[in-house]
């Protein structure tokens, strides 16, 4: 799975290699990275957002039936279940979609902490390498600490050790490759926060600190106003998302370097933005109303498809079978006839 991950990261790091040769810094090409990411997404946050907007329409409708029905849970129930038939409504379909951009988030997520290879696409073997004659320096393992982030490591003291890396045949990179991590290390001073650096090992004056707290903050009141303006509320595996997530990425967001924290404040402020547009064409009143003018065109349409049959006068049963006329005898009666003054 992590291949899997990597590869994604790979395609995705060639995106943000080409925005940060344009900006210089990586805070803004993780900033216009993110907004190409999410316009790749767009199909599937349209959809995201029209079962949404589906999901609220059923739970007004499914408040009206618990009203109706009042103790009688059963008769309730039954009656949500043929509701859920008819509406075609899902309690996990707002999840699904959820599904595709997790996958890439978690691509980009390995583009973001593995920059030497995914996004400056140096050789694997000759990062491996980096990474292990780094850890083997006197003093540099316990500075360092946790090895999962051992290339973000490498760009982040890689001006003090290059010297140090050797290979086989001599210096470890070729004076292409060095230039490029060193003009790389340049770039991760964003708003005064140096994104290199990991909240958890930074002082309290050097606000890293508010990274992780930017990544609660964000997810949560994006996920709540989004749900106040579609009128819906948390159920299902939406509630883990709710509630687990946020916490979740501000665990990460303190214990991982700067980029990656930065990184999902981008990618969830980005997405709380893309998703006020699509509320706007896209929210439960819009759908309700333009399922219902097409159930209007499609009744219209079945009426019109259906034969005219013209009714025969009536025949008194007393006349039948004596000098009864065949219906197409008898004359029409004038429709246009004046009426009697």
């Amino acid at each position: 799975m992590t291949n899997l991950f990597n590869l994604i990261g790979s395609l995705f790091g060639y995106i943000l290699w080409a925005a940060f040769c344009v900006v210089k810094n990586f805070g803004i090409a993780i900033i216009i990275f993110t907004l190409i990411v999410k316009l790749i997404l767009l199909p599937f946050s349209v959809k995201q957002q029209r079962s949404m907007a589906a999901n609220a329409r059923f739970q007004k409708k499914q408040k009206e039936i618990y009203e109706k029905y009042g103790k009688d849970r059963l008769g309730a129930q039954m009656e949500i279940q043929k509701l859920m038939q008819k509406e075609n409504v899902s309690m996990t379909a707002g999840c699904l979609p959820m599904l595709a951009p997790m996958l890439v988030m978690l691509g980009v997520y390995y583009s973001v902490i593995n920059p030497l290879t995914n996004t400056l696409h140096i050789a694997a073997d000759k990062v491996s390498s980096a990474m292990s004659q780094m850890y083997a320096m006197p003093g540099m393992g316990a500075t360092i600490g946790n090895n999962n982030y051992g290339e973000i490591n490498i760009v982040k003291y890689f001006s003090s050790v290059q010297q140090y890396m050797k290979s086989g045949d001599g210096t470890l990179f070729t004076a292409d490759e060095a230039s490029k991590i060193n003009g790389f290390a340049d770039g991760f001073n964003f708003l005064g926060w140096d994104l290199l650096a990991t909240p958890a090992n930074s002082s309290f004056a050097s606000m890293m600190w508010l990274i992780p707290v930017l990544c609660f903050v964000t997810s949560v009141l994006s996920m709540y106003i989004i749900q106040k303006l579609n009128g819906t509320k948390t159920s299902g595996c939406m509630v883990i998302f709710v509630f687990l997530l946020p916490l979740f990425t501000t665990w990460i967001a303190f214990n991982v370097p700067g980029a990656v924290g930065f990184y999902w404040i981008a990618s969830t402020v980005l997405g709380f933005v893309q998703s006020l547009a699509l509320n706007v064409y896209y929210n439960a009143s819009i759908i309700e109303a333009r399922d219902e003018a097409h159930r209007v065109v499609l009744r219209r349409q079945q009426e019109a498809e259906v034969a005219f049959i013209e009714v025969p006068d009536y025949v008194p049963p007393s006349q039948i079978g004596k000098s009864a006329k065949p219906a197409e005898e008898y004359p029409k009666k004038n429709k246009n006839k004046k009426k009697r003054k």
